[in-house]
C-alpha cells in the first residue's frame, strides 16, 4: 500500500495593476505592479494615449488558476487595455479558474477594454468578472469575445463551465449588469436557437459615452447585414450606452465583424497592433 501524501497540482497565479496619469498633455504611468504570471507591457505609441498589453506567462488557464487585474485611468487620460494573444482555457482536472478585472475611470478619461478572444476547450471551467466604475463624463468601451473551441482545428466543446459577470457603475449608480452561464452540456445548450443556434463564436460589446446617438446609425449599418448581430441604445443612470451582441460561426467570421465595429467606436482608430500579429 502506497502511503505517499497526495500533493495538489501546482496552479498558476498572477496579479497586475496599472494606474495612468496625465503629464504634459500625454497619458503616462503613475503606478505599475506585476506579480506571478501576470505581466504588463507598454509598447511605444505615437499619440497622447497609453496602451497596455496584458500577458499570462503561464501560457493558458486551467482549473484552480487565479488571475487578478486592476486598472485606473486618472483624470484626462486615455488608456487602451488588450492582451498579447487569445486566452486559452484548458480542460480542468479539478477546480474552477478565476479571472477578475477591476477598472476605475476618472473624469474626462477614456478606457478601451479590448482583450483578444477567450478560447474555451472541452471541459474547461472558468468564472470571470469585470467590475468598472466610471466618472460622470468618462468614456468606456468593452469587448469580450468567446470561442467554443477552434473550428479550424476540429475542436468541439461538449461540456464544461463558463460564468461571466459584468457590473458597470457610473457615479455610484448601476449602469450595466449581466450574468452569463454556460454549464454542463454546453453543446446542447449552444445548439438551441435562442442561445447560439449551433454557432461557436460570440461577443458582447458595451460603449458608454456622450456620442452614442452619433455612433448609432453607422453601427447599425455595419451590423445590419448580419442576421445574428444587433445593437441597442438606452439611457441608464443618466448615461447613454450602446450594447451590441454578435454571434458567428467561428472566430474568423467573428473578427471580420468585430474589427470595423471596434474601429468605429474608437473614432476610426485601428484595433491594437497585437490583434493583427
Amino acid at each position: 500500500m502506497n502511503n505517499a501524501a497526495i500533493v495538489a497540482p501546482q496552479r498558476a497565479w498572477g496579479k497586475g495593476r496599472l494606474v495612468a496619469k496625465s503629464r504634459d498633455g500625454r497619458t503616462a504611468i503613475a503606478e505599475l505592479y506585476q506579480e506571478g504570471c501576470a505581466k504588463i507591457r507598454l509598447p511605444k505609441t505615437f499619440d497622447a494615449s497609453l496602451e497596455a498589453v496584458l500577458i499570462n506567462s503561464s501560457g493558458g488557464i486551467t482549473g484552480g488558476d487565479r488571475m487578478a487585474w486592476a486598472f485606473e485611468a486618472g483624470e484626462g487620460t486615455t488608456l487602451t487595455l488588450t492582451t498579447q494573444a487569445c486566452e486559452k482555457i484548458y480542460k480542468a482536472s479539478a477546480g474552477t479558474a478565476d479571472i477578475s478585472t477591476r477598472i476605475l475611470v476618472a473624469g474626462g478619461s477614456r478606457v478601451d477594454w479590448l482583450p483578444q478572444e477567450t478560447i474555451l476547450f472541452d471541459r474547461a471551467s472558468l468564472a470571470r468578472s469585470l467590475e468598472v466604475e466610471l466618472a460622470g463624463d468618462a468614456t468606456f468601451l468593452a469587448v469580450e469575445a468567446v470561442l467554443l473551441g477552434r473550428k479550424a482545428m476540429g475542436e468541439v466543446v461538449q461540456a464544461g463551465l463558463f460564468r461571466d459577470r459584468w457590473r458597470v457603475t457610473s457615479g455610484g449608480r448601476l449602469l450595466h449588469a449581466e450574468n452569463l452561464t454556460l454549464a454542463n452540456d454546453i453543446a446542447a445548450l449552444a445548439g438551441r436557437s435562442a442561445v447560439l443556434g449551433g454557432a461557436a463564436a460570440f461577443a458582447t460589446l458595451l460603449y458608454v459615452g456622450t456620442d452614442c446617438e452619433a455612433m448609432l446609425p453607422r453601427l447599425r449599418g455595419t451590423l445590419g447585414g448580419y442576421a445574428s448581430a444587433g445593437v441597442s441604445h438606452s439611457q441608464v443612470a443618466g448615461r447613454d450606452k450602446l450594447v451590441a451582441r454578435i454571434v458567428a460561426t467561428d472566430g474568423f467570421a467573428l473578427r471580420k465583424i468585430l474589427v470595423p465595429v471596434i474601429s468605429h467606436l474608437r473614432n476610426d482608430a485601428s484595433v491594437p497592433k497585437v490583434w493583427t500579429i
